[in-house]
């Protein structure tokens, strides 16, 4: 009885301990899970906080892209292809390719001038030569023959074991408004710079061709009283009276200039008869006219109605009447005009005179230009009558070769 008792209670202890074993590896397991699982949790945690900063970052990176009007793009340099990210230039006509381009053909897309340089700074860009890259370029806008205008950064993203550029990053942006400021800048300053030029070129002009008429005026005054035969009195008289009107011409081209700029002088149609007007003003020349020289008109109708501004029609005659008496010594001068058509009629002045040259026909509209210097004249008739075509809706211009005459034209609205 006694070994009975004594493996009963054997037994009992066994089983007692296998289940305090076995509660102590549960309760140990269990500790190990709660630990664990913790840490897993705060791992998750952690990867919750960074995919939440991550898409905060994105949304921060696209406000930025949007704001700035950016346009994202990628070099994989060993395959040499560039890939477009993102574009938020909100343009239809921007460049942005499908898919992986090549250099080569983003280089395409420029406008031919502009080609061979980005092509270039490109190719050096991933080789390694620069560590930024930084370009302006004009981009063809498809299917027209418009261009828009592009900046370009890029920077290396990462390199391979030698160093060299794996992955090139990069953006662009339009600089249309820019650009035109810039050429706005540029034009004002040019604009100034004429300005400044001709006011060197008035004053210069000006003293020279005031002072040439007024010291012959004060000159000829100052002996008038001590010439005592009539025919000297007579002829320093009209060398005065020459004079004065020379001074007076150039006072009156002047202030016609400043007028019709200024806006202050509008056109004054009126409706009156060419062949009238023409013959009228060969008459004011006839006396004029070198020792040889004819004057005549030539009028294709018998009578042709105009209406414009009839006073400055006149003062575009004279201009170039008096151009045409002042260079022709030999020969003739010829005033008429071609039949209408399409409602505008050209009047032309014809001599035969010393001629123009081709590549001065653009610059003796200019103001105070003169082919030569020594031929008396302020250089203002034919910018002032320029200037009195367009605000008549008119054009001149000239037909001439050195040597061979000149033909001078004026082409203006019948009504």
């Amino acid at each position: 009885m006694l070994e009975l008792f004594l493996v009963s209670q054997r037994q009992s202890f066994s089983i007692e301990a296998l289940i305090w074993g076995t509660g102590l590896c549960l309760l140990l397991a269990f500790v190990v899970l709660y630990f664990y699982q913790r840490r897993i949790g705060k791992s998750l945690e952690s990867e919750l906080s960074q995919l939440g900063n991550v898409t905060k970052h994105n949304v921060e990176y696209e406000l930025v892209l949007k704001a700035m009007k950016l346009c994202t793009w990628h070099i994989d340099v060993p395959e040499r292809t560039i890939t477009y990210d993102n574009d938020f230039r909100n343009s239809p006509d921007c460049f942005v390719p499908v898919g992986d381009k090549s250099i080569e053909q983003v280089a395409d897309a420029m406008v031919e001038a502009d080609q061979a340089r980005i092509r270039k700074a490109l190719n050096d860009f991933c080789d390694g030569m620069a560590d930024e890259y930084h370009e302006i370029s004009r981009v063809v806008i498809p299917h027209s023959k418009k261009y828009y205008w592009t900046e370009s950064y890029a920077t290396i993203a990462s390199r391979d074991a030698d160093g060299k550029p794996k992955l090139i990053v990069g953006t662009s942006m339009r600089i249309d408004d820019r650009k035109s400021m810039e050429t706005a800048l540029v034009e004002a300053r040019n604009k100034a710079e004429e300005s400044d030029r001709l006011k060197s070129a008035f004053i210069a002009n000006m003293s020279h061709e005031i002072r040439t008429p007024l010291n012959a005026i004060i000159g000829f005054t100052s002996v008038l009283p001590d010439v005592t035969e009539e025919s000297e009195r007579r002829e320093l008289i009209n060398l005065i009276q020459e004079n004065n009107q020379k001074l007076l011409r150039i006072v009156d081209d002047v202030m016609n200039i400043s007028k019709i700029e200024s806006g202050k002088e509008p056109l004054k149609g009126s409706a009156f008869e060419l062949n009238d007007i023409l013959m009228s003003s060969i008459e004011q020349f006839a006396g004029k006219l070198k020792p040889g020289v004819t004057l005549s008109t030539e009028l294709p109708l018998n009578m042709m109605e105009v209406n414009t501004d009839l006073g400055r029609l006149m003062e575009i005659l004279t201009h170039l009447l008096t151009n045409a008496v002042k260079f022709t010594n030999e020969g003739s001068i010829v005033l008429g005009y071609d039949a209408p058509k399409d409602g505008r009629i050209k009047i032309w002045v014809r001599d035969t005179g010393i001629g123009i040259a081709p590549k001065h026909h653009k610059s003796i509209f200019e103001r105070f230009f003169k082919v030569d210097e020594y031929v008396p004249g302020a250089g203002l008739g034919l910018s002032i009558s320029r200037t009195m075509a367009l605000s008549m809706g008119g054009d001149i211009g000239v037909e001439s070769q050195l040597g061979e005459g000149a033909k001078f034209w004026l082409e203006i609205p019948i009504k």
